[in-house]
This record gives C-alpha cells, sequence and structure tokens, in this order.
C-alpha cells in the first residue's frame, strides 16, 4: 500500500467513491505516556462494490468492522491507512486502535512541565496529522460533522471546537461528552487537554448571539497571560470582521489556548485557535513582537470565516485560506487597533519575505500545483502568504474596497461550510466590481516571479520635468510583465523633515509606463514608486533619489515611506547591484532614529546578513566587528527603556564577538554595567549567556547555573541552545549527535539547538559538516516527521560558510538525488541563498 504521502489523484478518486456525514470519536487518554485509545465510528455513503482506503496512523489496530462485517486488522491495515473493499451505498465503518502520542507537535502531542510534572496535550492537524488521532478521510473536501467523547483525568480542563460539556465523573477520571459540530475539514478538529487554567469573558455577536470566549495557559506560566488584552483584541477583531463581511461569526464560542513546544505562530481550529506560548509573555518582548501577536490573533479570527466556515477542496488553494487572513488581519490591525501602522510592518517583514520567496528556484504560483501532501508540507511560504496577502490588496485597490468586500461577504454567505476553488471567489468579486478578473488571475495568481520598477526622469536645465517613465522588467526564469496599480510620491525637504509634496496613482501595464501627470512639474528631491505600498513589485530609486534617502532617510516622515526605502536598498543589496558595506554603514547612520518596532528589527537582521555572509570575505570579521561596535554604541546612546534599546540589547548579545564587546556583555548580565531603563530580566539573561558562550567566555558551569534557577520548558530550551553553541569541536559534535543520532529530544528543543549548532565566530568549526549534512538528510527526511525533518534539513545546513565548496556539494547532491521532491526544495532553497550570498561578495568586492 501507498505510505503516508496521500497524493492528488487518489484523493479525487476516494472523493468520488465516497462521502462521510458523520463521525463518532473517542479518545481515552488515561492510559499512559506513549498510547491512547481511539475509537472511530464514521457513517459514509458509498459506490456500492468499490474499494478504498481511510487514513489511520497508528500503534495497533485492535479491530475493524465495516458494515457489520469484521475484517482483520493484519489484512487491511498496515499503520498508515486501512483498506475498505466492497463499499455499500450506506456504510459504517468502526475502528478500535490505539494512537501515539508525539513530541513533534504533529498529531496530539503530549508536553510535560518540568516546573510541575504536569501533562498537557494538544492537538495539530494541518496538513495530514488528524489521522494521528483518530480514523479518518484526511482531505479538505470530504467535511462531515465530529462528536468527541473525551475520557481524561476528572480535574483537567479539555477543550475541542464545541463549548466544553460538563464532564461525567467516576473518581478520578472523566469522561465528556461533547456536541456535534457543523461540517468541518477533519484538519480544523481540535482536542486541548490538561491542567490548564483559563480566563473566561463573552461577546454579543452580530446576530444577537452570546459568544463565550476563553483563555487557556500552562499553570506555571498563567500568571504572565494578559487575557485582557487577548480579549480587547479578539472582541475588536469580532465587532470588524462581523461589519465589513455582513456574516456573523460562524460558531457557537471561541477559545484561545497557548499551548507549548508549538511548530507554528497559531493555528485556526475551528472555536479552538492554537498559539505558541511564545506569545505568553514572561519576559520584555519588544512592540515588534507585541504587534505581531496582534496580527496573529486576527490572522486566526479571519479563519474562523475564510478557511473554516469556506474551505479549499483542495491544497493548491491553500493561499485562498493564508493570503486572505494575512491581508485583512493586517487591514484590521491597522484599522481596529493601536497598531495604526501595521502597513509599515507588512511592508518591511511580510513583503520582504514575499519578495525573497519569489526570487528562489523553487519559487511557484500563487495558486500552486500541488501533487500531493508532501508538496503543499513546504509551501507554508512566502508566497503563500505574503506574495498573495500583498496581491490582494492590491485587487482592493483596483477594484475599489467596498466592491471588494461585498464579493467576499457573498462569497460567504453562499458556500457556507462547503469548500470551493479560485473561480468560485472571482465569480463573486466580478459580480460585485464590474471587472472580469480573467486576466487579472492569469497574471498575479497563475505566474511566479516579482517585477522590478525603476523610474526614468528627464528635466531640463531648470529642474522642470519633461518626461517620466517607470520601466518595468522580469527575470528570465519569470518573465511575465503584469499590471500594477500603484502611486508614486514627490517628497522635499521641508526644514528638517523630508516630507510628502505630491502623489499620483495609476496603473503601470507593459514594459514602460508614462507618468504624464508628472510632466511640467519640478523635479523633487526624493520620487518614490509604489508610495503607500499598493503594488507588489521590486522599487529602485533614481540616482538622485537615492543621494537624498542614504542622506536623509532619517528625516522622512512617513514611517511607511521609510520602510519603502530600506526595502529598495535592502533589494539592490540582494540582488548584487549595491555593495553590502553600504548597506551595513547606511543602517548603523538611519537605525537609531528609527521609530517602527518591526522596522528597527528586520533591517539590523539584514545588517547581520549583509555582515556575516555578503561582503567579501576579506572584510568580513571588520565589518563585523564594526556593526557590533555601532549596535553596542546604541545601545548606551538610547533612550532609557525604549523599545530601542531593548533591541539593540538583543542584537549586541546576537553580535558581540570581540573582548570589548563580550565584556560589555558580561558586564550587563553581571550588573556590573548597569543602563537605565534596561531590565535583565529571565529571557534576556539567557541572550546574554549564549552570547559569552558562543564567544568562549562562559560554558557548563553557567549553563547549568543558569538552567538551575529557570528549570522550565523556555530554560531547558535556551540550555540547549546555549550548549550548542559551544565553540569547540566537541561542542558541535555533541549538538549535532543529539538531534541527529537520536530521535528523543522533543520539536522546540530541536530548534533550539539547530539554532546554537549554526552560531560560530569560528567557520571552520562547520567545515566538517557539509560532507556530514549531505551524508544523513535523505535517511533523516525518511525516518522522522515532517516537523523535525525539515527543521533538520534547514537548522543543520551550514550557511554561515557562504562558499563555493558548500555549493558544489549542494550541487552534487542534487544531481545524485531526484527524490524526494520536497527534500529536494529544501536543498535547493538552501543553496540557492548561498549562491545568492556568493554573488553579492562578488559586489561587494568591486569599488
Amino acid at each position: 500500500m501507498p505510505g503516508e504521502n496521500l497524493t492528488r489523484v487518489e484523493a479525487q478518486e476516494r472523493a468520488g467513491l465516497v462521502q462521510p456525514s458523520a463521525y463518532d470519536v473517542e479518545l481515552d487518554l488515561t492510559r499512559g505516556a506513549e498510547v491512547f485509545g481511539s475509537t472511530t465510528t464514521v457513517r459514509f455513503t458509498g459506490t456500492p462494490g468499490a474499494s478504498t482506503f481511510i487514513d489511520a496512523i497508528t500503534k495497533t489496530v485492535h479491530s475493524v468492522t465495516l458494515n457489520g462485517t469484521a475484517l482483520d486488522p493484519a489484512e487491511v491495515s498496515d499503520g498508515i491507512r486501512i483498506k475498505l473493499p466492497d463499499l455499500q451505498a450506506e456504510n459504517e465503518l468502526t475502528i478500535v486502535a490505539d494512537a501515539m502520542y508525539t513530541n513533534t507537535g504533529e498529531g496530539l502531542h503530549r508536553f510535560v512541565d518540568p516546573v510541575d510534572d504536569e501533562v498537557y496535550l494538544y492537538s495539530q492537524f494541518e496538513v495530514p496529522d488528524s489521522r494521528r488521532m483518530f480514523a479518518v478521510f484526511e482531505q479538505p473536501d470530504l467535511k462531515a460533522t465530529f462528536r468527541f467523547t473525551i475520557t481524561a483525568p476528572a480535574r483537567w480542563e479539555v477543550v475541542s471546537n464545541q463549548p466544553t460539556p460538563e464532564p461525567e465523573v467516576d473518581g478520578d477520571v472523566a469522561t465528556w461528552r461533547f456536541e456535534p459540530t457543523p461540517r468541518l475539514s477533519s484538519y480544523i478538529t481540535a482536542l486541548i487537554a490538561g491542567p490548564y487554567r483559563v480566563v473566561r469573558d463573552e461577546l454579543t455577536s452580530s446576530d444577537g448571539r452570546t459568544i463565550p470566549l476563553g483563555a487557556f495557559a500552562r499553570a506555571s506560566l498563567f500568571d504572565h497571560l494578559d487575557a485582557d488584552y487577548v480579549f480587547d483584541i479578539t472582541k475588536k477583531g469580532f465587532e470588524f470582521f462581523e461589519r465589513i463581511f455582513g456574516v456573523p461569526y460562524p460558531f457557537d464560542k471561541y477559545d484561545q489556548l497557548f499551548v507549548p513546544e508549538y511548530n507554528a505562530g497559531a493555528m485556526e481550529n475551528a472555536g479552538a485557535v492554537t498559539f505558541v506560548e511564545a506569545y505568553v509573555f514572561r519576559s520584555k518582548v519588544s512592540d515588534a513582537v507585541k504587534e505581531r501577536r496582534v496580527v496573529t490573533i486576527l490572522h486566526e479570527l479571519a479563519h474562523m470565516w475564510f478557511g473554516d466556515l469556506v474551505t479549499m477542496k483542495w491544497w493548491n488553494d491553500l493561499w485562498l485560506n493564508e493570503s486572505f487572513a494575512e491581508y485583512i488581519s493586517t487591514l484590521a490591525t491597522a484599522e481596529a487597533t493601536e497598531w495604526t501602522e501595521a502597513w509599515t510592518t507588512f511592508n518591511i517583514m511580510e513583503k520582504s519575505w514575499g519578495y525573497t520567496q519569489d526570487q528562489l528556484p523553487s519559487t511557484h504560483p500563487i495558486v500552486a500545483d500541488i501533487p500531493d501532501l508532501e508538496a503543499v508540507q513546504v509551501n507554508f511560504d512566502g508566497i503563500t502568504y505574503a506574495k498573495g496577502a500583498s496581491v490582494l490588496k492590491q485587487l482592493d485597490a483596483w477594484v475599489g474596497r467596498e466592491p471588494f468586500l461585498a464579493g467576499v461577504g457573498n462569497y460567504f454567505r453562499k458556500h457556507a461550510f462547503g469548500n470551493t476553488e479560485l473561480r468560485d471567489l472571482l465569480v463573486e468579486l466580478e459580480a460585485t466590481s464590474g471587472r472580469d478578473l480573467t486576466s487579472w488571475s492569469a497574471s498575479w495568481l497563475e505566474t511566479a516571479g516579482v517585477n522590478t520598477l525603476t523610474p526614468e526622469i528627464d528635466i531640463d536645465e531648470n529642474g522642470w520635468i519633461t518626461g517620466f517613465t517607470i520601466r518595468q522588467t522580469a527575470s528570465e526564469a519569470q518573465p511575465t510583465i503584469r499590471p500594477h496599480r500603484l502611486a508614486v510620491g514627490f517628497y522635499e525637504l521641508q526644514g528638517e523633515r523630508l516630507v510628502r509634496t505630491e502623489r499620483f496613482e495609476l496603473d503601470v501595464a507593459g514594459e514602460s509606463t508614462d507618468v504624464a501627470e508628472a510632466v511640467g512639474k519640478r523635479r523633487p528631491a526624493l520620487v518614490l514608486l509604489n508610495d503607500d505600498d499598493l503594488a507588489y513589485a521590486k522599487i529602485r530609486l533614481d540616482e538622485e533619489s537615492l543621494e537624498t534617502a542614504i542622506a536623509h532617510l532619517a528625516t522622512i516622515e512617513s514611517p511607511l515611506a521609510r520602510s519603502l526605502v530600506w526595502g529598495s536598498v535592502w533589494d539592490a543589496t540582494r540582488d548584487a547591484e549595491a555593495r553590502p558595506r553600504d548597506f551595513v554603514r547606511l543602517v548603523l547612520n538611519n537605525v537609531g532614529s528609527e521609530t517602527e518596532s518591526t522596522t528597527l528589527r528586520t533591517v539590523l537582521q539584514q545588517a547581520a546578513v549583509a555582515a556575516s555572509s555578503y561582503v567579501a570575505p576579506e572584510i568580513r570579521e571588520e565589518t563585523l566587528v564594526a556593526l557590533g561596535d555601532g549596535v553596542l554604541a546604541l545601545l548606551r546612546q538610547a533612550e532609557p527603556g525604549s523599545d530601542a534599546q531593548f533591541q539593540f540589547a538583543k542584537n549586541l548579545a546576537a553580535l558581540a564577538r570581540t573582548d570589548e564587546q563580550l565584556q560589555a556583555v558580561h558586564g550587563l548580565l553581571s550588573g556590573s554595567e548597569t543602563l537605565d531603563g534596561l531590565s535583565v530580566d529571565t529571557d534576556l539573561r539567557w541572550e546574554l549567556l549564549i552570547a559569552l558562550v558562543a564567544g568562549g567566555k562562559a560554558g557548563e558551569a553557567e549553563i547549568t547555573a543558569t538552567l538551575a534557577a529557570d528549570d522550565t520548558a523556555t530554560g531547558r530550551e535556551s540550555a540547549a541552545h546555549a550548549r550548542a553553541t559551544i565553540p569547540t569541536a566537541e561542542g558541535k559534535r555533541a549538538a549535532w549527535a543529539s538531534v541527529v543520532d537520536s530521535a528523543a529530544l522533543p520539536n522546540a528543543t530541536v530548534r533550539a539547538t539547530c539554532l546554537g549548532f549554526r552560531r560560530a565566530a569560528d567557520l571552520s568549526l562547520l567545515e566538517p559538516y557539509v560532507e556530514e549534512y549531505f551524508g544523513v538528510i535523505e535517511q533523516l527526511w525518511a525516518d522522522r516527521s515532517y516537523a523535525i525533518a525539515e527543521a533538520l534539513a534547514r537548522g543543520l545546513f551550514p550557511a554561515p560558510l557562504a562558499d563555493r565548496r558548500l555549493v558544489s556539494a549542494a550541487q552534487q547532491w542534487l544531481e545524485a538525488h531526484p527524490e524526494p521532491t520536497a527534500l529536494r526544495r529544501v536543498v535547493v532553497e538552501n543553496m540557492a541563498g548561498v549562491q545568492r550570498a556568493l554573488a553579492a561578495q562578488a559586489r561587494d568586492a568591486r569599488d
């Protein structure tokens, strides 16, 4: 029988044979640390006489009963699928099995809190992992109702998609019998169970219903849960979405649960959203992280309509879920919360991610070709999220906000609790906007690549514009020239500020577009294409505008305009058109006055990449030292207690390498150097210690002592991170062995170890792992779950080497390994990052 990797053809064939109507799932969570009892009864229609299969990843299948006939588990089950022969028109199937807990964040994850030894469970099913908890036709178009019955310790909280019923208590054990869900795809069903603590609230929906709200966290983290703020953002999101969609919230309650060892930011389980526990702030975080939590809360809430109420038929339309949620949550953040500069954050972070992804050899259309589950697993990327959201933002601007949202509302009402494809959405948008979207869809959704827009400006001897043309180009690999709706901004110096004086909005199409409205106007100090960031395109600055931007970047009044300039210069640096060393200088000269937290965080990260991988190798060390010295100076000059001060401290910890820099880190950690407004709390203490360990100024004794004071889940992950940074051959070998030679470590610890492993001031420590990496990744991909295999394939790749030997090794591996496709994509992307670094290094070496 085929394995775990369900193909689209198999899914289509199965959908033609069966249609489930209802699942009854009984789970027994009282059977120890390895397995739980899983009994599934599913009723479904079928094609008489046909055969098919149901998905069930199990440890043991005890019995399979189809329409009253017992089937031999040894003959029909292989631990992944169960054969179903000789179907009838109406079928009832019951499977009794033992399923397995995981420590990988897939299926039903089991976590033991080191603080109090309490057990916490949560489910994570997207893409194909509800089959790890119960037997199911695991594909999004086979929707059904789900009735969960859960047996667990009586003192636990048990949460699923429907409101939690009163338990039936029998001593120390209880049984919860949930009401059936509405028709759902299996990947958005959920179970969260354990001694979670909860805060409750409620709101009134637009249709008058009372919607109960819950915010949950582990007992040992609960005191840090700011539930009132979470509820405040949630209520603002409810009001905003119900108003603009014209469709009430479609479920009976809304719980938000912060869970440990989570692989993603959050998951849109219907009425029971799970979030990464890092969003419970046990220590100070940057404003960038606070804002990101708000966007994430609203992103998941938006999914209740786009993804849960209406779901894609197959994973090629995953973007219908994620792009829409990303766009509309940013809109809600900007218009319904205090984070009014959310579009600046979107540009500098999300669109930068999209542009990066769209220039990889693995780029793909927004509507991707998804032949199987492995293909979709690697498609949760910058195209599906950021580019798709950017394109929807442009579509909104093109057709108009009111027609756009009216079409979306009609789409929800027409397809409620059903499955759709792209065309279903376009039909509704065409009806409300009066536009034919066929060519728009072909250009934007069905082709890959990002265009570059460059201004060409002619002026007379007096500085008046006589000609203004926007040139559009595309890469050889992705040659599509697209239509864009964008604005052109003119900026002039007024006192000490660079402010916009004029704005022209127009449609750009073809390889050249004249901006007639600009002719006859005086040439401004700065011309900014794509002002207000309506379009998805890389922009270039003309020579005079670039000189103005570099000289006056910090004085640009608009945070969004500043982010566009930052992005333009970074894109030119990544494209080997500008010297990376100049980008580092630009950051150090201007970032100290940046007001937007995410912009500050992003450009500092970009400067670190430029210094460590993009500058010419012969000046790499001096550039890294200069960057570290500059950040240390910015830290000491920063406003006490400011977000910038906090971020400079974190970046110093990431960059410190000289004795002076490490001494400053040690001073902050020991308290011998104090800065007004900077508190060295638990998480910052770990970051500073990791810097000292990486710099050879601390070791196992300090790690052990710090862990003793913070023996929590996060503390253990940080200790693993620290140990993996130990700058010796033995330290790197121990880190490598802990994740390669054993599968015992949980997902979060694996990721932390990979972060530490790749941190090396002495790059010779990583050189032995080029050959070793390519020697083990195929076996790791075969043996580990997808989440762990991908984390290792990306996290152990010795990218910091950034040399030709690494590219050559990757090319040789790819030539010898035509399969598996998903692993090849990871390796191709890893290699492409190094190739880009080599091109940037060559540019940096030129004057």
